[in-house]
Order: C-alpha cells, then structure tokens, then sequence
C-alpha cells in the first residue's frame, strides 16, 4: 500500500499537484498573513477571485504581488458570480489575466454559480449549464456543486475535469454534514474512473474536518476561510496540512471495521480469536 508520500500526485484534468491541499487568497486581514499562511499549508494550488476588484486590498496592493509564482499553480475562480453569463465571462476574464502572467492555471477555471447571497448554495441548473459552455469553450472545469450525488453525475457527463461538493454552507465551519451523499458521490464518480478528481470544497471549520474529508476518499479539499479567520492563521495552515495527510494516510491504510462488542487486542496465548456471526 502507497504511502502519501509515495503516491503519484494528483491529476485534475492535464495539471499534477503534489499536495491535495487547495487553499483561498480571500478573507485574510492582509495579503503578508495570506502569503506566509499559503507557504505553511504545503499547498502548490490556490484559488484567485478573478474579478478585477478582489486583486486589490484597500491599500491598492495586488493581490498578485503577494504569489510565488514559479510555486504555486493559480486555479481562477468564478466567486460572487450568479448567472451564467456573468461566470463564463468571468472565467474568460481570468484565462487572459493567466495567459498575462504566464501562469499554466489559465486553461482551467474553478466555477461556481450561486443560487442566492444568503445561503451562497449553488445553482445547479445554471452550474451545469456554464459547465457546458466552459468545456465548449476549451477550459477544465472544477464544478462547485452541492452534495447532490445526481447533479454530480451529470456535471461529470457534461465534461467536468472535477467535481466539488460542499461539505456544508461556505464560511460556515460546519465540517461535512451528510457524509452519506458523499460516500455515494464517489461511488458514482469513480464507478470504473478510479481516478476521477471528487473535492471538498467549502464548510471544513478545522483540522479535524480535513481529515474526516479525506478518511471519507475524497482526492482533495478546497477551503478559506478556516485558515483565513483562524485566530491564528499560520498554526491553522499548519494544522489543515497536517490534517490532510493524515487522513488520507488513513484511508489508504484501511480503517477497522465498526463493531458493536469488544474485541480483545491481547487475547491469553493459544486462544482462538472469535468474531461475532455477523461479522465479516
């Protein structure tokens, strides 16, 4: 069995991460806490708000001044984005700011397109169908997606690179409320795709709902705000890199299975380990 270091890196459509820790630029009480906070994550993929007055703090900084470049792997995001139309041409704006820097993050787009500003839950009619547009269009989509196995599926068959259940609400810290679904999700994706990149993106509050994530199979998990209003940032990028490869260190190990007795770890010598009937 593959150990995390071991394993092949990740492969979201033609781009390879080394690490499955995908981290925001948003939130951060300045763009320096942003900076050393993404050094500490381990992460070499983050997402960037593409439209025009999210580059800037308050202090007219770019945000882009603030990114290693030659480290980290750019992944535009449609944020704040309602419409169909608003998200594809948002998606478009950040390709020719990517293409600008040079950056290989400019063929693909993180898309999301919200229902409503309160709850910021997608729209998963108007998700599928800017899916359908971008992939027409030559980009590799990463679809923020409710955890709704079906739409997931179809997102997939309309071309998606990855798709990305939320675990819960965005910014909520409510960890991955219905591990059920994202259990089925990765039946259905990864049913003869093993490969297929299925992402956690939004809701983890912290370290230990990164590792719950990944114990669960999931290739990834995409979050912000958990390290951005951490009271400590940096001990919290650390945690969330920490988290990441431990459970996924656990699921490749293979958990136990749940029982509802004892089971004895030192049993007296020559004695012959029983199992329960309905166990396995």
């Amino acid at each position: 069995m593959a150990t995390v270091d071991q394993e092949a890196p990740l492969r979201i459509g033609s781009h390879s991460l080394r690490s499955r820790l995908i981290v925001g630029t948003g939130r951060y009480e300045s763009l320096e806490r942003m900076r050393d906070s993404l050094d500490l994550s381990g992460a070499d993929c983050v997402t960037v708000a593409v439209r025009r007055e999210r580059l800037y703090d308050g202090a007219g900084k770019n945000l882009l001044d603030f990114l290693d470049l030659a480290r980290y792997t750019l992944l535009p995001n449609t944020a704040g984005c309602y419409t169909v139309v608003d998200a594809v041409r948002c998606a478009r704006l950040g390709r020719e700011i990517l293409r600008d820097l040079d950056n290989p993050g400019a063929d693909w787009v993180k898309l999301e397109v919200l229902g409503d500003s309160k709850s910021l839950l997608p729209d998963p009619v108007a998700t599928l169908e800017a899916t359908e547009k971008l992939v027409a269009d030559g980009f590799q989509v990463l679809c923020y997606t409710s955890d709704d196995p079906v739409i997931a599926r179809r997102l997939k068959a309309a071309g998606a690179a990855a798709v990305m259940p939320a675990g819960s609400p965005i910014g909520s810290g409510q960890g991955v409320l219905n591990p059920n679904n994202i259990r089925i999700i990765l039946e259905y994706l990864k049913d003869g795709d093993p490969l297929y990149p299925v992402i956690i993106d939004a809701g983890v509050g912290t370290a230990s709902d990164v590792a719950f994530a990944m114990e669960l199979g999931v290739d990834a998990v995409l979050l912000n705000t958990a390290i951005a209003h951490a009271r400590d940032p940096l001990a919290m990028s650390r945690a969330m890199r920490l988290a990441c490869d431990a459970g996924r260190l656990a699921y490749l190990a293979g958990r136990i299975p749940k029982r509802l007795y004892a089971t004895a770890s030192s049993p007296v010598d020559g004695q012959i380990e029983s199992r329960p009937r309905w166990a396995p």
